[in-house]
């Protein structure tokens, strides 16, 4: 699916799964102006092709008792990328992490308590023979959350035949074969 993108169609169905996650198939084709059908086979081929990729609930770690959020950049051993990997996935306050070009080799973000408990987080992160240096930004408001309606939206807008291969805007691929 990532060559093919998505339709206008596509776009209105993942906009309002994203509003209201809990909506029924029945009731999203009615508000769609399409038939169920048509809505299962677009949900399920959007799940196929990873466009969605679940519909778990959306949880504010504050709202779980982690309200402060930071950003680490980690250089790692040559080699020990596995084995970082492995440690940074279970430790708890690692929301995500990334391997990136640049500075560092990976960026994680992480939630605490609170800054002192946030440095017993960064403790546990850079407690592992494998990270040689972290250097750590705490995250001081966020007035842009992730968020993909906007991205969704303009893809849709953008529509299959406007993207070719890797969303480079030439022709579809297959396009003239």
């Amino acid at each position: 699916m990532s060559t093919d993108g998505i339709d206008e169609l596509d776009g209105r169905l993942i906009v309002l799964l994203a509003r209201e996650p809990r909506i029924g198939v029945l009731e999203a084709s009615r508000r769609l102006g399409v038939a169920r059908g048509t809505v299962q086979a677009r949900m399920d081929r959007l799940q196929a092709g990873g466009v969605i990729r679940g519909f778990g609930p959306d949880v504010d770690p504050a709202a779980l008792g982690y309200p402060v959020t930071a950003f680490a950049t980690l250089e790692i051993k040559q080699g020990q990328g596995a084995d970082v990997r492995t440690h940074l996935a279970s430790v708890p306050e690692v929301l995500e992490l990334h391997t990136t070009t640049g500075h560092g080799d990976m960026l994680c973000r992480l939630v605490a308590r609170s800054n002192a408990d946030l440095q017993r987080v960064i403790d546990r992160v850079v407690g592992f023979e494998g990270i040689v240096r972290a250097s750590t930004a705490i995250v001081m408001e966020n007035p842009v959350p992730l968020r993909i309606i906007p991205l969704v939206e303009q893809a849709a807008a953008d529509g299959p035949a406007r993207r070719g291969p890797a969303g480079t805007g030439g022709e579809p691929a297959g396009a003239g074969t």
